[in-house]
């Protein structure tokens, strides 16, 4: 039988299901979280919102048979046919559609061997058997009808096939009669790690109603004891007939199961793909003709005047979503007129920035460097002074301009020296801002050494660190040229000289 992707599509969302039963339309302004499906639409799964019953309890009576031991209830040689009873009682909880977990408790007593033990024994080699059991244990419920289910089966939704399997414990009494009297052979007490058993089957259940269902199971009880059947001690002359460890029994109930709960329906009797192929139906049956942009649109920016937040969108405007014209930058003009689209400047200027004079901007590059520290007697700039350079570079790249760097130096000290020291500070400053980003070509540097120093040489170190600075000039274009990118020559590296080596003398 082929199953339509609509069967796939269920099976992968069980697993999904299982901690709800149906999803309750509910918008909250938050965003889903990141276990949810993705939907707006999404909300707790709490008793309010459970549309279906998951809770019922099920009775039921039967018969068991001894079937896989020493001593039977089915005639095969060693017997005859004998029959027992049993009785259960289950609190079952359906998780899914498909899924169902039931605590029950089986009470019964099996009949096996060659008469039945309420009779007398016909001869010395008639041996009859019985054996009282009490179980508890927890069982898993498949509904494999909702699983198989086709999507073209739109018939009556009243039949399902269940399949069951569990273990737990089991308690019991195990009596042999024979010409000698009945007597107790084994007993065996619950939740020991001997009395573990476990069984499975199937079962067809029937919807009587909403609140009642009818069932009949085959369940098979595997004991895992060989001393289940009355025959005594493992040694014995009646447990040595059949090598198998286990006695085993078939048990064959019919039973009701009362559904619990408010609700119509249980969740094991809804068919989520019915329910999904309904709603198809209704929305092919519905009349599909949608107007839209019902007010037009005015300013024909591509979205409806109906959510349209901004009527009068002039022509060529981008817009988002609202029908607002876009503005990058938010600097309060759109793109269409903005002429720097990335960059805030004022609406007098077309939304670009407004430069300032660059001989302003030179003494506020220089008010930056005037902090600037170098190390004791040499041009290396020390790392306290990069947060300086960075806020210089800034706002030369902002602004434009070619520059001029120069470098002073106090009155103390041999002339030439701070000559030599004042070039090649300024220097390393320009380096220092070319790394920041500034072109080359807009930087350039000198030094003029003590030469317009201005506090004498008996003054304090204080007082003379106002002469120990660099001062930026703006430089027109017409001058630019005729100045060198710096007033000083590196000192060449002298090559190695190899010694030539001595030749030896002949003797």
């Amino acid at each position: 039988m082929k199953l339509s992707l609509a069967i796939v599509a269920f099976a992968l969302a069980i697993p999904a299901a299982s901690y709800a039963q149906d999803s309750t339309a509910a918008t909250n302004g938050e965003y889903p979280n990141t276990f949810s499906s993705g939907s707006a639409n999404v909300s707790p799964f709490t008793n309010q919102s459970k549309r279906f019953n998951d809770w019922s309890i099920s009775v039921g009576a039967g018969v068991p048979l001894m079937q896989s031991s020493d001593l039977t209830s089915i005639k095969n040689g060693n017997g005859k046919n004998l029959f027992g009873y049993s009785a259960y009682v289950s609190i079952d909880k359906a998780i899914t559609h498909a899924f169902g977990i039931n605590l029950q408790y089986d009470r019964g007593e099996t009949r096996q061997g060659w008469f039945n033990t309420k009779d007398a024994a016909p001869d010395a080699t008639a041996v009859g058997a019985r054996t009282q059991y009490d179980a508890i244990s927890l069982l898993g419920d498949v509904n494999f009808s909702n699983l198989l289910r086709r999507v073209d089966n739109h018939s009556t939704y009243r039949w399902a096939i269940h399949g069951y399997a569990g273990v737990g414990t089991i308690a019991y009494r195990a009596y042999q009669k024979d010409i000698k009297g009945q007597r107790l052979m084994t007993e065996i007490k619950p939740f020991q790690l001997g009395s573990m058993f476990m069984q499975a089957g199937a079962g067809l259940k029937f919807k009587v109603n909403k609140r009642i269902d009818l069932e009949g199971r085959l369940m098979y009880v595997v004991t895992g004891d060989d001393e289940f059947d009355g025959g005594g001690d493992a040694n014995s002359a009646i447990n040595k007939r059949s090598e198998q460890n286990s006695d085993n029994f078939f048990n064959a109930t019919l039973g009701l199961s009362f559904k619990l709960g408010k609700h119509d329906s249980h969740v094991m009797w809804h068919d989520p793909l019915q329910e999904i192929y309904y709603k198809l139906d209704v929305l092919a049956n519905k009349n599909q003709d949608i107007e839209v942009c019902k007010k037009g649109d005015a300013d024909n920016d591509g979205v409806c005047d109906d959510w349209d937040r901004q009527l009068d969108t002039p022509a060529g405007a981008r817009v988002d979503g609202a029908g607002v014209a876009l503005d990058t930058d938010l600097d309060g003009v759109i793109d269409l007129y903005d002429k720097c689209v990335t960059v805030p400047g004022p609406v007098e200027n077309n939304g670009c920035p407004v430069k300032k004079d660059n001989n302003q901007t030179a003494v506020e590059v220089e008010k930056t460097l005037k902090d600037i520290y170098f190390k004791f007697n040499k041009a290396t700039i020390r790392p306290e002074s990069n947060s300086k350079l960075d806020l210089a570079a800034s706002i030369i790249k902002e602004n434009g301009g070619n520059y001029l760097l120069t470098g002073h130096t106090d009155i103390k000290g041999n002339a030439a020296y701070n000559l030599k020291l004042s070039k090649e500070r300024a220097a390393a400053v320009v380096g220092a801002l070319e790394t920041r980003g500034i072109s080359e070509n807009v930087l350039k540097s000198r030094g003029v050494g003590s030469a317009e120093a201005t506090i004498p040489a008996s003054a304090s170190d204080a007082e003379r660190l106002a002469d120990r600075k660099v001062t930026v000039r703006f430089i027109e274009s017409s001058e630019w040229d005729s100045i060198k990118k710096k007033d000083y020559e590196d000192a060449p590296v002298k090559k190695p000289v190899k010694k030539a080596t001595a030749k030896k003398k002949k003797k």
